[in-house]
Protein backbone atom coordinates (compact mmCIF):
# COMPACT_ATOMS: atom_id res chain seq x y z
CA UNK A 1 0.00 0.00 0.00
CA UNK A 2 1.14 3.46 -0.75
CA UNK A 3 0.45 6.12 2.12
CA UNK A 4 0.56 9.50 2.69
CA UNK A 5 0.79 11.56 5.88
CA UNK A 6 -1.31 13.78 7.48
CA UNK A 7 1.01 16.44 9.25
CA UNK A 8 -0.75 15.04 12.20
CA UNK A 9 -0.08 11.34 11.24
CA UNK A 10 3.43 12.18 10.90
CA UNK A 11 4.02 14.32 14.29
CA UNK A 12 2.09 11.73 16.78
CA UNK A 13 4.04 8.91 14.73
CA UNK A 14 7.56 10.58 15.74
CA UNK A 15 5.93 11.12 18.89
CA UNK A 16 4.83 8.10 19.86
CA UNK A 17 1.46 9.46 20.72
CA UNK A 18 -1.97 7.51 21.60
CA UNK A 19 -3.58 9.36 19.60
CA UNK A 20 -2.28 7.94 16.03
CA UNK A 21 -4.75 4.91 15.57
CA UNK A 22 -3.48 1.07 16.11
CA UNK A 23 -4.60 0.46 12.60
CA UNK A 24 -2.79 3.88 11.32
CA UNK A 25 0.40 2.55 13.18
CA UNK A 26 0.39 -0.83 12.26
CA UNK A 27 0.14 -0.06 8.72
CA UNK A 28 2.94 2.50 8.51
CA UNK A 29 5.27 0.05 10.31
CA UNK A 30 4.56 -2.64 7.96
CA UNK A 31 7.92 -2.61 5.76
CA UNK A 32 5.46 -3.61 2.79
CA UNK A 33 4.21 0.06 2.47
CA UNK A 34 5.62 2.89 1.05
CA UNK A 35 4.82 5.65 2.93
CA UNK A 36 5.51 9.36 1.86
CA UNK A 37 5.51 12.79 3.77
CA UNK A 38 4.44 15.81 1.58
CA UNK A 39 6.51 19.06 1.51
CA UNK A 40 3.10 21.07 2.47
CA UNK A 41 3.53 18.87 5.46
CA UNK A 42 7.14 20.51 6.45
CA UNK A 43 5.58 24.21 5.39
CA UNK A 44 2.85 23.46 7.58
CA UNK A 45 5.15 22.59 10.58
CA UNK A 46 7.95 24.90 9.95
CA UNK A 47 4.49 27.92 9.57
CA UNK A 48 3.04 26.69 12.30
CA UNK A 49 6.53 26.67 14.49
CA UNK A 50 7.26 29.90 13.73
CA UNK A 51 4.02 31.15 14.31
CA UNK A 52 4.69 29.63 18.01
CA UNK A 53 1.45 26.93 17.67
CA UNK A 54 3.43 24.08 17.46
CA UNK A 55 6.39 24.79 20.13
CA UNK A 56 7.12 21.04 20.12
CA UNK A 57 8.63 20.84 16.69
CA UNK A 58 11.15 22.27 18.17
CA UNK A 59 13.51 19.41 17.17
CA UNK A 60 12.34 19.06 13.72
CA UNK A 61 12.15 22.07 11.79
CA UNK A 62 15.97 22.85 11.21
CA UNK A 63 15.80 19.38 9.25
CA UNK A 64 12.35 17.76 8.33
CA UNK A 65 13.90 15.93 5.40
CA UNK A 66 16.11 13.96 7.55
CA UNK A 67 13.94 13.15 10.06
CA UNK A 68 11.34 11.71 7.19
CA UNK A 69 14.38 10.13 5.36
CA UNK A 70 15.49 8.18 9.14
CA UNK A 71 12.01 6.96 9.25
CA UNK A 72 12.02 5.54 6.07
CA UNK A 73 9.66 7.60 4.51
CA UNK A 74 9.53 8.71 1.25
CA UNK A 75 9.35 13.21 0.12
CA UNK A 76 6.60 14.00 -1.73
CA UNK A 77 7.42 17.10 -3.78
CA UNK A 78 4.19 19.21 -4.75
CA UNK A 79 3.88 19.62 -8.42
CA UNK A 80 1.98 22.19 -10.70
CA UNK A 81 -0.37 19.58 -11.02
CA UNK A 82 -1.46 18.78 -7.60
CA UNK A 83 -1.12 22.68 -7.08
CA UNK A 84 -3.84 23.05 -9.82
CA UNK A 85 -5.69 20.08 -8.42
CA UNK A 86 -5.46 21.63 -5.02
CA UNK A 87 -6.74 24.93 -6.53
CA UNK A 88 -9.94 23.37 -8.12
CA UNK A 89 -11.26 21.43 -5.38
CA UNK A 90 -14.60 22.41 -4.35
CA UNK A 91 -14.29 24.61 -0.79
CA UNK A 92 -15.64 21.88 1.92
CA UNK A 93 -12.61 22.00 3.92
CA UNK A 94 -10.61 25.86 4.34
CA UNK A 95 -7.40 24.61 5.51
CA UNK A 96 -4.63 25.13 2.34
CA UNK A 97 -2.15 22.20 3.65
CA UNK A 98 -5.25 19.46 4.21
CA UNK A 99 -6.56 20.41 0.34
CA UNK A 100 -2.86 19.98 -0.92
CA UNK A 101 -2.31 16.54 1.24
CA UNK A 102 -6.09 15.63 -1.07
CA UNK A 103 -4.65 16.54 -4.08
CA UNK A 104 -1.89 14.69 -3.89
CA UNK A 105 -3.47 11.82 -2.68
CA UNK A 106 -5.90 11.70 -5.67
CA UNK A 107 -3.58 12.37 -7.80
CA UNK A 108 -0.97 9.70 -6.97
CA UNK A 109 -3.00 7.44 -5.64
CA UNK A 110 -1.95 7.29 -2.37
CA UNK A 111 -3.94 6.38 0.77
CA UNK A 112 -4.31 9.42 3.14
CA UNK A 113 -3.20 8.61 6.85
CA UNK A 114 -5.43 10.98 8.87
CA UNK A 115 -7.79 11.18 11.58
CA UNK A 116 -9.48 13.75 9.23
CA UNK A 117 -13.47 12.20 8.37
CA UNK A 118 -13.81 15.22 6.99
CA UNK A 119 -11.57 14.99 3.85
CA UNK A 120 -14.04 11.74 2.99
CA UNK A 121 -16.61 14.68 0.95
CA UNK A 122 -13.64 14.59 -1.33
CA UNK A 123 -13.79 11.04 -2.24
CA UNK A 124 -10.21 10.28 -0.96
CA UNK A 125 -9.10 6.87 0.40
CA UNK A 126 -8.29 7.30 4.06
CA UNK A 127 -6.93 4.71 6.49
CA UNK A 128 -7.59 5.71 10.20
Amino acid sequence: MRLLLDTHAFLWWLEGNRRLSKKARGTIADQLNTVFLSAASGWEITTKFRLGKLPGAAEIVDDIQSVALSQAFSPLPITLVHAQRAGLLPGLHRDPFDRMLVAQAQSEGLVLVSNDKMLDEYGTRRLW
